[in-house]
């Protein structure tokens, strides 16, 4: 998710990745479709409204306990949107929302599929 130049990133306020940095992003609501969820999801998070593109990367993230049971399995589904109004503010559902620049990530912690994700994205972006 592109303002301008820089990437939107969000911190997690609660798990999976409480306190860990990443893109906006969340659940679908029954009858709601993927580009209705993530603009809803990305407005929610961040306060801006976004246009929805095309899909980026499509990828599942699963994630074990200790004893090695899984704790979380998402199907994630990230698109190349563009920022179109809203005020950049963090939601209730996350601890804080910044604007980064693509180029300088890793004060922030990412995770390598989401630096996969982003680098990908800013790939896309160019002939977007």
């Amino acid at each position: 998710m592109f303002d301008g130049a820089s990437v939107v990133l969000i911190k997690r306020r609660f798990e999976p990745l409480q306190g860990r940095w990443s893109l906006p992003g969340g659940g679908l609501e029954v009858g709601e479709t993927l580009e209705a969820g993530v603009a809803r999801e990305i407005e929610e998070e961040t306060g801006l409204t976004v246009f929805v593109g095309p899909v980026v990367e499509v990828f599942d993230r699963i994630m074990r306990n200790n004893d090695g049971r899984v704790k979380y399995h998402f199907v994630l589904v990230d698109f190349l949107c563009r920022a179109t109004g809203g005020r950049l503010a963090p939601g209730s559902d996350v601890a804080d929302a910044v604007l980064a620049d693509p180029e300088a990530l890793g004060a922030y912690g990412l995770t390598k599929k989401t630096e996969e994700v982003i680098s990908r994205a800013v790939a896309m972006r160019r002939e977007w």
